[in-house]
C-alpha cells in the first residue's frame, strides 16, 4: 500500500479556528483505509527538499502571516514543482490568501505569496463572518459547509477557478459569489472549523488525488449527518 506523505506547513504560527482538525483528518481517512502516513512540518527558518503528496497551509493573524510571507519565499521554487508535480495543497483562509500573489494590508507593504493560485487579496472593510454553504461542480454530493471569519478581498484571475459558488454567507469578496479557488491540485478556502470533518466528501476527494488511486468509501453516515444539518443553515 503505497504511503500517504503530509506536510504541514507552519503550524506554529497559522493554525487557529481550528484549523488543525484537517490534517487529522486527512491523516485518520488514510489510516482508516491502511495506508501509511508520513507525517512532517515546515517551521521557521527550514527549507523544503523533500517531496510529499499533500501539504496543508492553515489560517493566522496579519501578524503571523508576515512572518510566513518571508518564510514562504525561500521555498518557493520548490513549491512550485511540488504544485507542476501533481501535489495536493490546501490551503484555508490567511494560507489561502499566501497560495496566491498577495495579500495587502491597509496598512503596510504587500505580504507576498508564492503564486500557486492566479488569486490576489485586499483587506476589506467589512469583516464576514457566519456560516457558509456552497455548491461545487466535482464533488459528490455538491454542497461544502464551513465558517467564515475573515475580511480579506480575493479575487481569482486566469485559469484559477472558484471552489464553488456560494449559496449562504459571503465568500471570496462578498461580491461575485465565489468561494475559495482551484487551479491543478492546488485548493484554497477561507472555510474554518474544521472544513474537512464536516465535508468528508471532499476529504476523499483530495486522498484520491494525492494518492492518485480510487478509495473504498468508509461508513460516513454520522459525518454525512453532521454535514446535511449545516447545508444551508445561517449564523
Amino acid at each position: 500500500m503505497k504511503t500517504l506523505r503530509i506536510c504541514h506547513l507552519y503550524p506554529k504560527l497559522l493554525n487557529i479556528y481550528g484549523d488543525g482538525g484537517n490534517i487529522i483528518t486527512i491523516k485518520k481517512r488514510a489510516e482508516w483505509r491502511g495506508i501509511n502516513v508520513q507525517f512532517d512540518e515546515l517551521n521557521s527558518g527550514e527549507i523544503l527538499a523533500t517531496e510529499h503528496d499533500f501539504y496543508f497551509i492553515g489560517g493566522g493573524q496579519d501578524t503571523q502571516q508576515i512572518e510566513v510571507s518571508c518564510e514562504l519565499q525561500k521555498n518557493k521554487d520548490f513549491l512550485t514543482q511540488e504544485r507542476d508535480r501533481g501535489a495536493v495543497f490546501l490551503g484555508i483562509c490567511g494560507g489561502y490568501q499566501l497560495l496566491g500573489h498577495y495579500y495587502q494590508p491597509h496598512n503596510g507593504e504587500k505580504l507576498l505569496g508564492i503564486s500557486l493560485l492566479d488569486a490576489y487579496t485586499l483587506a476589506g472593510n467589512n469583516r464576514f463572518i457566519g456560516n457558509v454553504t456552497e455548491l461545487t461542480e466535482f464533488t459528490e454530493p455538491k454542497s461544502l459547509v464551513g465558517f467564515e471569519n475573515h475580511s480579506g478581498l480575493t479575487y481569482l484571475q486566469g485559469e484559477t477557478k472558484p471552489l464553488g459558488k456560494i449559496v449562504v454567507g459571503y465568500g471570496n469578496n462578498g461580491k461575485d459569489l465565489t468561494e475559495g479557488a482551484r487551479y491543478k491540485n492546488v485548493f484554497g478556502t477561507y472555510l474554518h472549523g474544521s472544513f474537512l470533518p464536516k465535508n468528508p466528501h471532499f476529504a476523499d476527494y483530495l486522498l484520491e488525488l494525492a494518492l492518485d488511486n480510487k478509495l473504498e468509501p468508509l461508513d460516513d453516515t454520522i459525518e454525512m449527518n453532521t454535514h446535511k444539518s449545516l447545508v444551508t443553515k445561517a449564523y
